[in-house]
């Protein structure tokens, strides 16, 4: 979060901004893929941690002098996004942090930037009898400790206008454990290598994710089809670790962000960070049983970071139906 002035680093902003605002329109209609059954997100709690920063030239007497008379408080950044909050009528993270950006843009003529980063406060539907069964309550939900959607707008003012200059959604603190089918071998021996080779291990990954649109204005959710949702990339992922016999957190990612592309082509490219948080073994056997028994592993972590792109799709295509010939 920077703005240039000769190279100079200058922004100042509010962290932790909670904003929960009910009954916002429901997103519907969009893309339905074979790995999610996600189809529409009811808005019933549309909830945030926001961080902003303002950015702009006019803003360096406020460092160098104490001039304060073209500071816009912390304080009334927070009333802004809480009031304004009201009168968004979009129904996506994006298209709520561009309508905040351009509020500021107009509010305050001096400013050259403003940068909003929302993460989601997740809430879960609680079950409630109904006949034999249960259903989703349409009134009681519970906070979330699963995976957290977040997202980063940008938005610059021009001589014609405002424009996005920065976009990214993702979704974070995805963990996840795969029991069998994991493998690590053939790494490099030497005489500082420790690690024993695994053909079958338990895997357990936590995974950060970011994507960008090709088209930014397909983040907003106008239309619904080309929007995609975190939890359908979640759903992806999952279902990718399930079907790959994997051999290394590397490939896992690859693959998991071919698919993503492959199924969402709107999207330019899928940004992973991963983290290793493999159990350590205690017992390898068990009498008649084909467990184990396993503790948290020890620090230090090891973590991956790798992006996919259509670049990357292309390719694969490529080298498949070369294989496909050749047989």
């Amino acid at each position: 979060m920077t703005a240039q002035n000769e190279n100079r680093t200058m922004y100042y902003g509010k962290g932790d901004v909670f904003v929960y605002r009910t009954f916002v329109q429901p997103l519907t209609g969009l893309r339905k893929i074979p790995e999610s059954s996600f189809t529409e997100r009811d808005n019933t709690i549309f909830g945030f941690n926001c961080q902003i920063s303002l950015k702009g030239e006019a803003f360096l007497s406020s460092f160098t002098e104490g001039d304060n008379s073209l500071v816009v408080a912390t304080d009334s950044m927070k009333n802004i996004i809480h009031r304004q909050a009201a009168n968004y009528q979009g129904n996506t993270a994006e298209g709520f942090l561009k309508f905040i950006c351009e509020v500021f843009l107009d509010k305050y003529s001096h400013i050259d930037a403003v940068e909003l980063t929302a993460t989601e406060v997740p809430f879960d539907h609680v079950l409630v009898p109904k006949g034999e069964g249960h259903e989703k309550s349409d009134v009681v939900y519970r906070c979330s400790r699963n995976e957290r959607a977040t997202t980063t707008i940008e938005v610059k003012r021009t001589p014609t206008g405002s424009k996005i200059v920065k976009h990214s959604s993702g979704i974070v603190d995805v963990h996840l454990i795969k029991v069998k089918g994991s493998s690590f071998y053939g790494f490099i021996q030497d005489e500082y290598t420790t690690l024993p080779e695994a053909q079958d291990r338990p895997l357990f990954i936590y995974l950060d994710f970011d994507w960008e649109y090709s088209r930014w204005e397909d983040g907003t959710g106008a239309d619904p089809e080309k929007y995609v949702a975190a939890e359908q990339i979640c759903d992806i992922a999952n279902t990718v670790f399930h079907e790959l016999n994997n051999r290394s957190i590397q490939q896992l990612i690859y693959h998991i962000g071919i698919r993503i592309l492959e199924r969402f082509p709107q999207l330019a490219n899928v940004q992973f960070k991963t983290n290793n948080r493999t159990w350590e073994t205690v017992v390898e056997t068990i009498p008649n049983s084909e467990g184990s028994v396993y503790q948290e592993p020890r620090p230090p972590f090891g973590f991956q970071g790798f992006v996919v792109t259509q670049e990357d799709v292309k390719q694969k295509k490529a080298a498949d139906s070369t294989v496909g010939a050749s047989r």
